[in-house]
């Protein structure tokens, strides 16, 4: 017996009933996964929220405003210095110190072209903004009639050592003349004699306020 069964010519073959959903449900999960590879593939976005910013605290910017005091006047003893200068601030082989701007509100043009030719140059505030008040617009940096200058340290160092060798003749001169003893006067040379004995030392000069 032959069991081979033929297929009815002209009818194509039955379908279920349930294929065009088992279509549209292959057709919906192949989008599905097609779309999780292509999310899978693309480089990660930026975060559109910015990190949070840092924001300082109270105690955080007193502990910075006070950091800044301390570098302006070097400390809150009685009697701070108006014209204290931090030693880091000063550029390596330069020299700083406050010189006379002004007298009653006026300058003298004498004293600053002797100051030129010293080798003495104003600093400007741009240099040091933190010396100066907050919203300042003075280009030099001045306080209380003063102004901060700057020159070589070289030049300074050879200045101080001219005015040491000037003091030192002067107080030799004085020496020499209290030492000679004019005609008819007592012997001066006499060790036993006060009059000899001279004392030397150094101590401030009184500045009046």
């Amino acid at each position: 017996m032959n069991n081979t069964v033929k297929a009815t010519r002209g009818r194509q073959p039955r379908k279920s009933m349930f294929s065009p959903i088992s279509e549209m449900l292959d057709s919906d999960i192949d989008d599905v996964l097609e779309s999780i590879e292509a999310r899978d593939s693309a480089p990660a976005r930026p975060s559109p929220r910015p990190a949070a910013a840092h924001f300082e605290t109270p105690r955080e910017r007193a502990t910075r405003r006070a950091a800044e005091v301390r570098g302006n006047i070097g400390s809150m003893d009685e009697g701070t210095d108006d014209f204290y200068i931090d030693p880091s601030v000063i550029p390596d082989g330069w020299s700083y110190e406050w010189k006379t701007h002004t007298v009653l509100g006026k300058e003298d043009p004498a004293y600053s072209i002797s100051l030129a030719r010293k080798g003495w140059e104003p600093v400007e505030t741009s240099r040091h903004p933190e010396m100066m008040a907050t919203g300042n617009t003075e280009k030099l940096i001045t306080r209380k009639g003063m102004i901060l200058m700057e020159r070589p340290m070289e030049l300074t160092e050879e200045a101080k050592r001219i005015e040491q060798r000037r003091a030192r003749l002067q107080v030799k001169t004085k020496e020499e003349q209290l030492s000679v003893s004019k005609s008819g006067e007592f012997e001066r040379n006499n060790k036993d004699s006060s009059l000899a004995k001279i004392k030397k030392g150094w101590e401030a000069m009184p500045i009046s306020d």
